[in-house]
């Protein structure tokens, strides 16, 4: 664990705020190399598709395409932020646009994302933007049906399989009477694109085609999201406080992971592994987090979290306030 006791969250953002500020040129040009391709693959698969091509020429392709939706979705990340453009306007337009693509709506989302930057390693107020998390007290005191529901909802197979696609294609249809008006307003224009994108491809490509193409794209690029996501912020060493101890500090630089990926994975993920950086001053956009961290000794100190290393986290389902410390199931029996 990165020792930050001595600095404060203004401490370790005074350094880093050259490289919140957006550069035109570069993100223009990230539009181009991802939404392009994007788009591109889907003709090349429709294509493919009408010509009976086989299935083992059409998966990679599907796989490709998701990883581009996964980078859409950053993009759309940084959008909500402010972070993309200059321009909110311009950020707000292409983040509607990019929620359309991951059937995700932009103020709604925003709202939630933007509440999680300020509870994230916060256990007394957990529950929004996050996956569910219990420690081991709360566990014990369930009943047993609960417990079988936490442990299914913590299995892989649900939140990376089932999980994914139930959050994408379902519940981010629904206006939630609790959120406010604009929140609702954005799942409501979402939700009306998402109709008229599939009514012109039913005229057009057949609905057939556009389910078979969309929906693998969108469950792969889901399950690649939720991972992420996961892996940010539950790992071997992750900092979590009550809220009278709870330090934005160290949160950034221990409750948020450094994911090291391979440069080719770091491109489609729009270096998002660098979650610490982007947590101590969410402005800094993702073509900017890489010279950021490369310029900063501070964010150096933060311990890589490899791939392999990160699959251990799996096992990691509960938060031992005894140990302060992620501990798995079976850790309870010993």
């Amino acid at each position: 664990m990165n020792d930050t006791n001595k600095l404060s969250i203004d401490d370790l953002r005074i350094p880093l705020k050259p490289y919140a500020k957006h550069e035109l040129r570069r993100a223009v040009w990230q539009i181009v190399d991802t939404y392009v391709p994007y788009f591109g693959l889907w003709g090349l698969l429709i294509y493919l598709l009408k010509n009976a091509a086989p299935f083992f020429v059409i998966f990679p392709l599907i796989i490709l395409a998701a990883l581009f939706l996964v980078r859409i979705f950053i993009i759309f990340h940084d959008c909500t932020h402010g972070s993309f453009f200059a321009s909110r306007r311009a950020n707000t337009i292409l983040g509607y646009v990019s929620g359309f693509l991951t059937f995700t709506p932009f103020t709604y989302w925003q709202h939630n994302h933007l509440v999680h930057h300020g509870t994230y390693a916060n256990l007394d107020k957990r529950g929004v933007g996050d996956l569910w998390t219990l420690t081991v007290k709360e566990y014990r005191e369930l009943a047993p049906a609960q417990r079988l529901a936490y442990r299914l909802y913590r299995n892989p197979i649900i939140f990376l399989g089932i999980g994914p696609g139930y959050t994408f294609l379902i519940t981010q249809r629904f206006l939630h009477k609790w959120e406010g008006i604009h929140e609702r307003l954005s799942a409501m224009v979402t939700n009306v694109a998402i109709v008229m994108i599939v009514a012109i491809a039913s005229l057009t490509i057949g609905i057939k085609s556009y389910l078979m193409i969309q929906i693998p794209i969108m469950l792969i690029a889901g399950a690649v999201g939720v991972w992420l996501f996961y892996i940010q912020h539950q790992f071997e060493g992750v900092y979590w406080a009550h809220q009278d101890e709870w330090d934005p500090a160290m949160a950034a630089m221990n409750g948020s992971s450094y994911y090291k990926l391979p440069k080719v994975f770091q491109w489609f993920t729009c270096s998002i592994g660098l979650h610490h950086v982007h947590h101590v001053l969410p402005r800094i956009p993702n073509y900017r987090l890489q010279e950021c961290y490369d310029s900063s000794p501070e964010m150096q100190k933060v311990q890589a979290l490899s791939f392999f290393k990160s699959l251990k986290s799996l096992k990691l389902n509960l938060w031992d306030e005894n140990q302060q410390k992620l501990v798995s199931f079976a850790s309870l029996n010993s």
